[in-house]
C-alpha cells in the first residue's frame, strides 16, 4: 500500500477535483492584477487585487459566478498550468507540476488553512482593491514580495 500523500504519488492529471481544489493553497496571490512586459515577457505583479478577493480570507468572493464579474478569470486547469508563468513560485499547482514537494505552510501539509497567512506567504493585509485605483497607475503598485516570499522562511527552517 502507498502511505505517499496525493500530492507525491499522482500527477496533476491524475488527481481527483477534491484532490485539485485542494492544492490551493489560499494565498490570493493569482488573483493579484500582474503587467506584463510585452517585449520581454517579463511579468511584474502588483499589490492591487481583483476586485472580488477577499484581502482578509484571501479567497474569491464570488468563486462559483466569477465569471459573472470578471471574465478575464483564468481558472487554472490540469491542461494550462504548466502554461502559466505568472503563477507564483510558491503555488502548490506550479510545485507539483515542477515535480517539487508542497512547503511547510501548505495546508495539507502543516493541516491548518491559517499557515499560509502565518508564515507570510499569502497576501493578507497586503493588498488595495482595483476598485480604488485609477487603472492606469498599475505600475505604481509594482511589488516584489509574490516572488520572494518564503524565501527566509524556508532558509529559516532548513
Amino acid at each position: 500500500m502507498n502511505d505517499l500523500p496525493f500530492w507525491k504519488s499522482k500527477t496533476l492529471a491524475e488527481m481527483t477535483a477534491p484532490e485539485w481544489e485542494s492544492l490551493c493553497d489560499g494565498c490570493g496571490l493569482c488573483c493579484l492584477n500582474k503587467i506584463e512586459e510585452w517585449d520581454s515577457g517579463d511579468i511584474y505583479f502588483t499589490s492591487v487585487s481583483c476586485k472580488l478577493l477577499d484581502g482578509e480570507s484571501c479567497r474569491c468572493s464570488s468563486y462559483e459566478n466569477r465569471w459573472d464579474f470578471v471574465p478575464d478569470c483564468v481558472q487554472l486547469t490540469k491542461e494550462n498550468v504548466p502554461d502559466i508563468a505568472w503563477l507564483p513560485p510558491t503555488c502548490g499547482y506550479r510545485l507539483i507540476n515542477e515535480g517539487r514537494d508542497l512547503y511547510w505552510w501548505h495546508p495539507l501539509v502543516s493541516g491548518d488553512p491559517e499557515t499560509v497567512h502565518a508564515a507570510g506567504i499569502s497576501a493578507r493585509g497586503r493588498t488595495i482593491s482595483e476598485t480604488e485605483i485609477d487603472i492606469e497607475d498599475l505600475e505604481d503598485y509594482v511589488v516584489d514580495w509574490p516572488l520572494t516570499v518564503g524565501e527566509e522562511k524556508d532558509e529559516e527552517d532548513a
